[in-house]
């Protein structure tokens, strides 16, 4: 089989868990050379030695780098750049999450939040750019939210701001790229369980009861979606697709979608103890 991606590099923020640790096996999967970093020591580890046993151990790299910090994320870009020559794909998956009533959410919670998964995705773009343009090829993929387009659930207003500022900047830096040969994509996933997202920081009951009934997605499923966006130089992907009709229905008509998703009451079901393995292509 082909490997489409074969002899390219690729960074992955925040790619030691989740849905980052997802995409880098993807993207290994399909022959790239992937370069992770993130923020945990823990989780780098644990990642190292799942890499260390599975089909990419020599194209999975691990870096520890906040990327809330400009100088960290120059400094591991570089460094990337210089061992390898080129930067072909950049995901921006790095987040700081807090759900709490707007009344209760910490100053220090909100900035953090900002720092972290907007202006960390600012840090590495303002990183790689240039030595994209200079190669005239490479795609910028940042990771947005259903979030940051519904708002149907309390206590997610920073998160909900976070990841709207997220959409705002991809929308415009690609109409500012639109001419050129930089792809730059915006992936907006639904509730992703099986993460730590759910495990450490959100319980599950303050998703809508809807949620229990339709077919929950789980990092691969995001994975998948972004190598099919790749493939097709996609400008937005939405996990699962029948998103975009649900953000055209919430701009129309706010009130009916808030009082549907609100039906049954909160969630039942623990999003955290979904299990999920990301599977090598046959």
């Amino acid at each position: 089989m082909s490997e489409f991606l074969e002899g390219q590099v690729a960074l992955v923020t925040g790619g030691a868990q989740g849905i980052g640790w997802a995409i880098a096996l993807a993207l290994a999967d399909h022959g790239a050379q992937v370069f992770v970093c993130d923020i945990s020591e823990e989780q780098l580890a644990k990642a190292g030695a799942e890499a260390a046993v599975s089909p990419w151990a020599d194209q999975l790299h691990f870096a520890l780098c906040d990327v809330a910090d400009q100088a960290a994320v120059a400094t591991w870009v570089k460094a990337v750049y210089e061992e390898n020559s080129r930067i072909d794909i950049l995901v921006n998956n790095a987040v700081y999450v807090r759900w709490e009533p707007a009344q209760e959410l910490s100053l220090d919670d909100v900035e953090k939040m900002m720092q972290v998964g907007y202006l960390g995705m600012i840090h590495a773009i303002q990183a790689v750019l240039p030595l994209m343009q200079q190669a005239g090829r490479g795609h910028l993929v940042n990771m947005g939210s259903s979030a940051g387009r519904l708002y149907i659930t309390p206590t997610m207003g920073g998160y909900c701001a976070m990841k709207a500022a997220v959409d705002a900047y991809v929308q415009i830096l690609q109409m500012e790229l639109i001419d050129s040969p930089i792809h730059v994509m915006l992936v907006r996933p639904a509730a992703v369980a099986g993460t730590n997202f759910f495990r450490q920081q959100v319980s599950s009951t303050k998703m809508p009861r809807l949620g229990d009934i339709v077919p929950y997605i789980t990092p691969p499923h995001v994975a998948k979606a972004v190598i099919r966006g790749l493939r097709r130089r996609r400008t937005v992907v939405n996990v699962p697709g029948y998103l975009g009709g649900l953000f055209t229905l919430f701009a129309l008509a706010p009130r009916f979608v808030r009082w549907f998703m609100g039906l049954g009451g909160n969630a039942r079901l623990d999003y955290g103890e979904a299990s999920w393995q990301y599977r090598p292509r046959e």
